[in-house]
């Protein structure tokens, strides 16, 4: 394969290079949200607890274990093929780097700071709202970025359940091995998928220098 084969390639599929990118985009980004609000609730509500977060973190860990193959596997009879088993298993995943950078976060809090704030008459929740979850915002930006990162990847796998994004393009050259695009087909989908992986990457750099405090910024 040349350069000019893959040029060829990407200048005829553009329209559909540029749907199958805003759908992986999409997947991922809906789908950290979704792991992200689950993923900070567990964390709040164990982080005071050894146990608890051994627990916590330990089941999302077991996930971690099972091939991607695997768990759409598990999950197609059940929530069928497309978006949902996609979703479903990308969130499962996604639970574990936020889950502990959240405990981390939160238990590296100063008590003397939240002990100075409960002083002056704040309440648990608005401890939590204002102090707490502020000062544990960076090590939680960092368990997202980590989550959307290996979101993306996992992503592609999820073709095998038909659901959407660039994973299709590289399935689609893979099973056409031997043919003039096939090549230029999986070479595409996993160019486009470091890419957006970076670009997302950077959105989340930006995120956190306009959310952290500034104080608590490198």
């Amino acid at each position: 394969m040349d350069f000019q084969t893959l040029w060829d390639f990407v200048s005829e599929r553009r329209q559909q290079l540029l749907t199958d990118s805003y759908l992986h985009v999409s997947a991922v980004v809906q789908s950290v949200v979704i792991a992200g609000v689950i993923a900070a609730l567990i964390g709040i509500a164990v982080y005071r607890s050894p146990i608890g977060s051994a627990v916590a973190t330990g089941l999302a860990s077991t996930v971690l274990t099972l091939p991607s193959f695997a768990l759409l596997g598990l999950l197609i009879p059940i929530l069928g093929l497309g978006v949902a088993p996609t979703v479903t298993a990308l969130v499962l995943y996604g639970l574990l780097p936020i889950i502990r950078n959240t405990i981390i976060g939160l238990a590296a809090v100063d008590p003397a700071i939240t002990d100075a704030a409960r002083g002056v008459g704040m309440n648990r929740l608005r401890v939590l709202g204002r102090i707490e979850l502020p000062l544990a915002w960076p090590s939680i930006l960092a368990g997202i970025r980590v989550s959307t990162q290996m979101l993306m990847g996992i992503l592609a796998i999820a073709a095998y359940a038909k659901g959407p994004g660039l994973g299709n393009l590289i399935f689609s050259g893979l099973s056409r091995v031997g043919s003039p695009t096939a090549v230029p087909q999986a070479l595409t989908g996993t160019v486009l998928i470091v890419i957006l992986a970076l670009v997302l990457d950077g959105l989340l750099v930006l995120l956190g220098r306009f959310t952290t405090p500034r104080g608590l910024r490198d």
